[in-house]
């Protein structure tokens, strides 16, 4: 037991020694803590991490230097060898698309990676296509020359492109991409596009519908069937946008005309076996018809009185239900609202529905609305258009209190000006609750042209022209424009300039520069000849009124008289003209470019006598109204007069007015009015007054081909002759004229086409009819 005692005791000893020694070298740094905790001495901690990773060799870099591959790696010299972080800088390598391909080994302590760098794209090519340009190919696909070659990339851009060619109705096209290696690892990437044929619509057909045909729904939507006809249309080629589009415009049909329950349950678009041609199918769910019930207006707005802004809702008690005509009821009692001063007044229309009696009543509420102020106007997609060109349109700027009745004319003031294919003005939150920012996003068009045109009428034979125009010079909205214009009946060249926003204030100034020899000897047996030059100054009396002043020196000249008239043969010579005037205009209409309601007005008058040797006051006035009947029946109202009076002299030939052709169909160009019976020439008038009422009409064709028709009546008269020489027979009778008849207008491919069918009804013996009047025109 004492020899046991002993042995144990010196075992203690030993321990104890041993302890206060590792603690010691733990202190000192020498062995970690955890090795001492785990009871692993450093011989056995080195082989339990793994050799350490001395140094890291990279092989196979080309472009790319060491340092840049030994900064992506998570594994560094000095660490142990670890397999997982190796793996982990292998994954993190291969994520940077600079390596196809990537090995590492280790060996004596090195860590060695092995590289196969991705080439550089040399040059990016297509072959086989001709229906998307190049150009429109290179936007779509994101690797472009110089840029890293990695085969992810180019399935990606293999999917931009047939996604391209799907959008342009090609379902077939097929590409395949092609890699031609080059040296120092550079390759050029060609797709290899296979466009294959348009996928065409072969049919489209409705589910569902009672009240209204197939063929009606047809022309309700946007999507058409193929046919022979519609080669120059994309509306028969299959677009996923354009059937969801279609689905839209179902719905505002059927809420227009009663079915207030109506939904579309779904549209399919079925592909042939072939690929060739799609099947439309939607089906529909119509619902019942319902009717307006109570229509009543409530507001608590002091300056608002409920009765007269019940006489602006457009729906009524006990008629059909109509859905456009609340959202048009309720833009006219916002207006209204804004124009009493309350810019922030909120219209909501509340809808009570009886589906046992087929009634929905509808109640609007007016209220003052949360005030919101206009925190910024982001104007983006004018890459060639100066901001400030666009924003002199706005009616409002940054700062002020937003009026959703100025935000909708300031976007009519942008489309007005013509510059744009496509005007959006949305709102965005801004940073505060009562922030909006508001958003015009512009898509930019060709202003500028340098054209020949070619066209041919029933007066002027042929007609040849070259004419060079920019609306939008330097993106300023200057405009200029030169041209040459030649045709049996007139010869013209002009120059042009304006400035639509002279001294950078809401002000026109420009300036005209135009020589003219126009032959008179179908009318009156003599030609014209006129040079000058003209200077504009113009203002703004209102929103909807301006003013335009304007000064012209020319030089007129009567020659080539082949007449025996007297009337004609003392004109013969040459005038000068010093011409001040004005023009006076209120545009009311709802639309500036193809207008279907509202009216305008432009009176002018001219005052020559400021020098020259011709002195005389001249007035005119034209207007058209346009009042919409129905879908697609406007009729249009347009009153035509005018008045030249001499100033202490009498009033020249060639400034009176010939009338008659487009002025007045059923007639010839100066066909009625005065003449001289005895040369049947005709002598011009002192003194018109016409007017045409015109009711154009939907006439059964589809919409696509752009023919326009209407019916017309021309009425009215052309007189009065102050001077009447010797020797003449000159008719002068102010009596009424009547024709009527069918115009026709066509939007073709090849230019605008218009066929004017006439009858006259009332004239005098002594006139001269046109009974068909034809002109056609093309720009190339």
């Amino acid at each position: 037991m004492k020899r046991l005692a002993g042995y144990l005791t010196r075992i203690l000893m030993f321990g104890s020694k041993a302890a206060v020694l590792l603690v010691g070298l733990t202190l000192a740094g020498q062995i970690p803590v955890t090795n001492v905790i785990l009871g692993v001495t450093p011989a056995h901690a080195e082989e339990a991490a793994g050799p350490v990773i001395t140094s890291i060799v990279v092989e196979g870099n080309q472009r790319i230097e060491r340092d840049t591959v030994l900064s992506y790696m998570s594994a560094k010299i000095g660490n142990p060898y670890s397999p997982a972080e190796v793996d982990q800088s292998l994954k993190t390598l291969f994520a940077t698309g600079l390596f196809a391909d990537i090995n590492t080994r280790f060996e004596d302590g090195k860590l060695i990676v092995s590289v196969v760098e991705n080439p550089i794209i040399n040059r990016v090519a297509y072959e086989g296509n001709s229906a998307i340009k190049e150009e429109d190919l290179n936007n779509e696909v994101q690797l472009k020359p110089r840029t890293i070659y990695t085969r992810a990339k180019v399935q990606a851009d293999v999917t931009r492109i047939i996604e391209l060619y799907r959008r342009g109705g090609r379902f077939a096209a097929t590409v395949e991409p092609k890699v031609i290696r080059l040296p120092q690892n550079r390759v050029d990437l060609v797709f290899e596009i296979n466009e294959g044929p348009k996928t065409r619509i072969a049919s489209i057909s409705f589910l569902g519908n009672k009240e209204f045909s197939d063929s009606k729904l047809r022309e309700i939507i946007s999507t058409s069937e193929s046919a022979w006809w519609k080669f120059l249309s994309s509306s028969d080629n299959y677009d996923p946008d354009r059937l969801t589009y279609d689905r839209e415009l179902l719905r505002r049909f059927y809420l227009s005309n009663g079915y207030a329950d109506f939904r579309v349950v779904s549209a399919v678009a079925d592909l042939s076996r072939d690929n060739s041609a799609f099947n439309i199918t939607f089906t529909l769910e119509e619902g019942e018809i319902y009717k307006f019930g109570k229509i009543d207006v409530k507001t608590n707005l002091n300056k608002l009185n409920e009765k007269d802004l019940k006489d602006l809702v457009l729906t009524k008690d006990d008629e059909q239900y109509d859905a456009s005509l609340i959202d048009k009821s309720v833009d006219a009692l916002t207006y209204a609202a804004g124009a009493k001063g309350y810019a922030f007044a909120r219209v909501r229309p509340r809808a009570k529905r009886d589906r046992e009696k087929h009634l929905i009543d509808i109640s609007y509420v007016i209220t003052e609305g949360p005030r919101v102020y206009v925190e910024r106007i982001n104007i983006t997609g004018n890459v060639r258009t100066l901001d400030r060109v666009i924003r002199r349109q706005m009616e409002l700027v940054e700062g002020d209190a937003f009026n959703k009745v100025l935000l909708d004319k300031s976007e009519k003031n942008i489309r007005g000006l013509q510059y744009f294919s496509k005007v959006d003005v949305s709102q965005d939150p801004g940073s505060a609750k009562d922030r909006t920012i508001v958003n015009v996003n512009v898509q930019e068009q060709s202003t500028g042209s340098l054209s020949l045109s070619f066209g041919f009428s029933s007066v002027d034979s042929a007609i040849l022209g070259v004419s060079l125009t920019e609306r939008n010079f330097l993106g300023r909205g200057l405009q200029i424009g030169a041209s040459v214009s030649l045709s049996r009946r007139q010869q013209l060249i002009q120059f042009q300039y304006t400035n639509p926003y002279f001294l950078d204030r809401d002000l026109v100034g420009g300036m005209d520069i135009f020589g003219t020899d126009t032959n008179y000897q179908d009318q009156a047996s003599f030609d014209s000849r006129t040079t000058g030059f003209g200077l504009r100054f113009g203002f703004p009396l209102t929103d909807s009124s301006r003013i335009l002043t304007r000064y012209q020196l020319r030089r007129e000249e009567i020659l080539n008289v082949n007449s025996t008239s007297p009337a004609i043969l003392d004109a013969a010579g040459q005038e000068t003209r010093s011409i001040l005037g004005y023009d006076y205009y209120v545009d009311s209409r709802n639309d500036p470019i193809d207008p279907t309601k509202g009216w305008d007005l432009l009176f002018s008058q001219d005052f020559a006598g400021l020098g020259g040797t011709v002195k005389y006051v001249s007035t005119s006035v034209l207007i058209h109204g346009y009042y919409p009947i129905a879908d697609d029946f406007v009729f249009t109202q347009r009153v035509d007069a005018g008045i030249i009076k001499g100033i202490g002299q009498n009033v020249r030939l060639n400034d009176r007015f010939f009338k008659g052709g487009s002025d007045f169909r059923g007639f010839k160009s100066g066909g009625m009015g005065p003449r001289d019976l005895i040369t049947d020439d005709a002598v011009g008038s002192e003194a018109y007054a016409f007017a045409t009422s015109e009711m154009s009409f939907p006439n059964g064709l589809p919409e696509a081909l752009g023919i326009r028709t209407s019916m017309f009546v021309d009425y009215g008269f052309a007189g009065k002759v102050s001077y009447k020489p010797a020797g003449t027979n000159i008719q002068d009778k102010l009596a009424p004229r009547v024709s009527t008849g069918l115009s026709v207008n066509w939007k073709s491919p090849f230019g605008p086409v218009r066929l004017d069918f006439s009858k006259v009804l009332l004239d005098e013996p002594y006139d001269q009819r046109e009974a068909f009047r034809f002109s056609a025109g093309t720009t190339f």
